[in-house]
């Protein structure tokens, strides 16, 4: 029989380096006396940051969800976007904030991304580009998407929150579409404690980026437009350094973290692994599965309450469904007739524990709770 943990063990561990190389870095900082406004830490991330994600332009933030929010808005989209309702709430907020409609479509059912087969049909005149979501840094359809936003004249931004230093065939996956939003939030395989970035082709989006990240000001005397303040500061960024120089190592770690999971899950039925990809195709950003009530013989629900028993803390991801949200219930696309993939997904999918300093013999431990709770159904129905 399972035995609970001693310890909590979380959905994910934020990704730390050592702390004496952190602290030489912050002294950088001290010692520059400048903790925001582009200082040296910002520019020396930013270039490598370009390196490492192969872009040949890339703006930085406080945080994701203001650099998608300002991404929006340098784009000069009216009207309605077509996206998913298979989201972490910032997607569809920032449409909110640009005063633009989310039209909802429904997702594929094998990558949980937006279906590319249905997005046309949702094309009416006031739509002015399509948002979709690597989701669990599973790459989207891009080229299909993009054939799409051609024909009509649409613009094609990413959301790559879950996609961090992953390529589609070869190709880093910010190379697709006219945008691509990146998280740094301190859940994310690479963090600056809080922070984001944009990455983009046209060199004028990076000036209007300038610009809307740092109150309109093209100088200290003159406002140009009107903007917010969502510069990443000084700290953030050296910290941002420093985690960087580990990333690969914590890749590396948590590709053999997958291979256990893997092992030990696929012969379960009901189980499906939705994050499969490996190597310069994957993220590794999250390690999540899908489980099928009827063939499994328990509900998402009971495995997540179950594995709360055993100090587990896996994590319902995404839940609720951005379009069953109090506000979009007047939206035709936010109806659940629309959506049935998504609304299956939203009580199927379990993100479990994944971090680079996740014992192996943990991810066994889990993955024989969750046997036991698929034997013990099988039990029962055989009574």
């Amino acid at each position: 029989m399972a035995k609970a943990f001693e310890q909590p063990i979380y959905v994910t561990r934020p990704l730390l380096p050592d702390i004496t190389d952190v602290t030489e870095r912050i002294k950088k900082v001290w010692d520059s006396k400048q903790l925001t406004n582009f200082g040296a830490q910002h520019d020396e991330l930013s270039r490598q940051l370009e390196n490492h994600l192969e872009v040949e332009h890339i703006s930085m933030f406080s945080n994701g969800t203001m650099a998608l929010l300002l991404g929006l808005k340098a784009l000069k989209l009216t009207g309605e976007v077509i996206t998913t309702p298979f989201t972490f709430p910032a997607t569809v907020q920032a449409l909110d904030w640009n005063n633009l409609t989310p039209v909802f479509c429904d997702i594929d059912p094998e990558t949980f991304n937006i279906d590319a087969d249905k997005i046309e049909a949702l094309i009416t005149e006031k739509t002015s580009a399509i948002l979709g979501v690597h989701v669990f840094g599973n790459p989207c359809d891009v080229e299909k998407i993009q054939a799409i936003a051609d024909k009509h004249n649409l613009k094609v931004i990413y959301d790559g929150a879950h996609a961090f230093g992953s390529k589609i065939n070869g190709e880093p996956i910010s190379s697709f579409g006219d945008m691509t939003m990146f998280s740094f939030h301190a859940t994310k395989l690479f963090n600056t404690i809080e922070g984001g970035a944009l990455t983009y082709n046209d060199p004028e989006l990076g000036r209007q980026l300038d610009l809307l990240r740092n109150f309109g000001l093209a100088n200290a005397e003159e406002v140009v437009l009107s903007g917010l303040n969502a510069k990443m500061n000084e700290v953030q960024a050296g910290v941002g350094i420093e985690v960087l120089q580990v990333v690969e190592g914590e890749r590396r770690k948590r590709h053999t973290i997958k291979k256990a999971y893997e092992e030990n899950l696929s012969d379960i039925d009901g189980i499906r692994i939705l994050t499969k990809l490996e190597d310069e195709s994957s993220s590794y950003q999250y390690f999540v599965i899908e489980i099928d009530e009827v063939v499994f013989g328990q509900s998402r629900d009971t495995v997540h309450q179950e594995l709360q028993k055993y100090k587990v803390f896996a994590r319902k991801y995404f839940y609720p469904l951005c379009s069953d949200f109090e506000w979009y219930s007047e939206l035709p696309s936010a109806r659940p007739e629309n959506l049935p993939n998504a609304k299956r997904a939203v009580q199927q999918v379990l993100a479990m524990p994944y971090y680079g300093d996740l014992p192996i013999e943990s991810v066994k431990a889990i993955c024989e709770i969750i046997r036991e709770l698929h034997v013990a159904q099988e039990s029962v129905s055989q009574l």
